[in-house]
């Protein structure tokens, strides 16, 4: 898929034209790419979304038709318009693999190249990154909620549009989705392809069992009916039933039943009930209905008795408190050689200057204990002081014998991938695994457990020296 560079805001294209006047397009520069807040109030988020970024910066080119209008605005010169005609990404970045578990603050994307290059691509990443991350983090939440039952994306109807149903039928399977309603996303991605029918199936025949029996006629081998258009307890199931023994007289099996209203810890508990005492202890039951994290938790407390969750509009949205955007930001952190960061009367926000590594402390049973981000030269090891990102008098010292591994690699030079990509189950495991060596308490919904994320010495030394440069410059 060619991605337009159009797909930008129009102060990239300007600061891309005063660049080139003020002779300054080619200079060396870096920005990182991070943001601010774990999503959802939670103690974590899930890296996603580099590989549709790779294929933007891969394809990036300017094509006759966006160069007419761009020259129809009348803002350019045509010395700019004939420099976009050339132009393209040939820088490197830097990044962790999707799937990755990462945290606030971690520099995510590191983009290095020209200035003009380096910074025009800031929109379209962020619009990537930002989205993809924060289905992929909702949706290792709904996993993690539903305990081992499967999670089916169903979201594309309420999704912002095609593109972002697309693409939030991607990040949920990043995040662990087992699979999706969304047919084009299936063929696109390779993702398993899920559903059943909907109410109107029901309404348009004369009565319910006549509507089950056209649909298991139509599909004996995955026949699963949705059992709530008119009473799932006193109708649906038992109608259900029905179907199902007709189905094993003729050499099939009922897959299973949806329920898409109602208290559905109660009816599915119910439901199981009934399916089991009639010999279809083998048919799952599906569960739909506004469902996110927290109401699938409700239903596992209450004693439901669900297989598989469809998950829709709260997980292609990432609706929920602390959610609807990631919040991403894009910060130029260096330029010719020289660090540079933003400040601003509170220090938290202040950006972490210079070209660094992100760090992640294991202890010597492979689990998370916390990240630190360092300067490109750091040799950082257990020992070693670290601070608060937000406070840098407040630090504490790696635990002696803790193993550091980098949890970035370079995924793009010269404006080339140089690796091959991976699929969505890859990247669906390495979330799984590393969700499962966070400290205990991340991965709760209410106050998690804030995982530690500090700055090397030389960094904190760095970004202190240039504050106070700064200060005195501006009095």
């Amino acid at each position: 898929m060619r991605y337009s560079p159009l797909l930008t805001d129009l102060y990239e294209l300007t600061m891309l034209a005063g660049y080139l006047e003020e002779g300054m397009a080619e200079k060396p520069a870096v920005f990182d790419l991070f943001f601010r807040n774990n999503p959802f109030e939670g103690g974590y988020a899930v890296f996603a979304g580099l590989e549709p970024a790779l294929e933007y910066l891969e394809g990036l080119c300017f094509a006759p038709e966006d160069l007419d209008y761009l020259r129809g605005l009348g803002l350019f010169r045509p010395r700019f318009i004939e420099f976009l005609r050339a132009f393209r990404f040939r820088g490197r970045v830097t990044a962790p693999p999707e799937g990755t578990v990462v945290f606030a603050n971690e520099p995510l994307l590191t983009v290095e190249g020209s200035l003009a290059e380096a910074q025009f691509v800031e929109t379209a990443l962020l619009t990537t990154i930002n989205f993809q991350t924060l289905v992929a983090t909702k949706a290792a939440r709904v996993r993690h909620a539903a305990d081992g039952a499967e999670v089916i994306e169903f979201g594309l109807r309420r999704a912002q549009g095609p593109d972002g149903g697309l693409s939030a039928s991607r990040a949920a399977c990043v995040g662990g989705a087992n699979g999706t309603s969304n047919v084009l996303a299936g063929m696109t991605f390779g993702l398993p392809v899920r559903g059943t029918h909907a109410h109107s199936w029901v309404q348009a025949f004369p009565d319910e069992l006549t509507a089950f029996r056209a649909y298991a006629d139509a599909f004996p081998d995955s026949c699963i009916l949705l059992t709530d258009t008119y009473d799932t307890l006193k109708s649906g199931v038992p109608n259900a039933i029905t179907v199902g023994q007709e189905l094993r007289d003729k050499g099939f099996e009922l897959r299973g039943i949806r329920i898409d209203s109602g208290d559905l810890a109660y009816l599915s508990r119910e439901a199981r009930r009934m399916l089991d005492e009639a010999g279809f202890g083998k048919a799952r039951i599906v569960a739909s209905n506004e469902l996110d994290e927290q109401v699938i938790e409700s239903v596992r407390n209450g004693g439901g008795r669900v297989d598989i969750y469809g998950v829709g509009t709260r997980l292609a949205t990432a609706a929920g408190q602390g959610g609807g955007a990631l919040g991403g930001v894009y910060k130029l952190v260096e330029i010719d050689g020289a660090p540079k960061l933003k400040v601003t009367s509170d220090i938290a926000k202040a950006t972490l200057p210079g070209k660094k590594r992100l760090l992640r402390a294991l202890g010597a049973d492979g689990r998370f204990i916390q990240d630190v981000i360092c300067l490109d030269a750091d040799e950082v090891q257990g020992g070693d002081t670290v601070f608060d990102p937000a406070n840098p008098l407040q630090h504490t010292t790696l635990p002696e014998g803790s193993r550091l591994t980098d949890l970035r690699g370079v995924v793009m030079e010269n404006g080339r991938r140089t690796d091959n990509s991976e699929t969505l189950a890859t990247m669906a495991e390495r979330c799984s695994r590393e969700l499962a060596l966070l400290p205990q308490g991340c991965l709760r919904f209410i106050n998690p457990h804030r995982y530690k994320v500090s700055i090397s010495d030389r960094l904190n030394a760095l970004r202190s020296g240039l504050i106070d440069e700064l200060r005195r410059k501006v009095g």
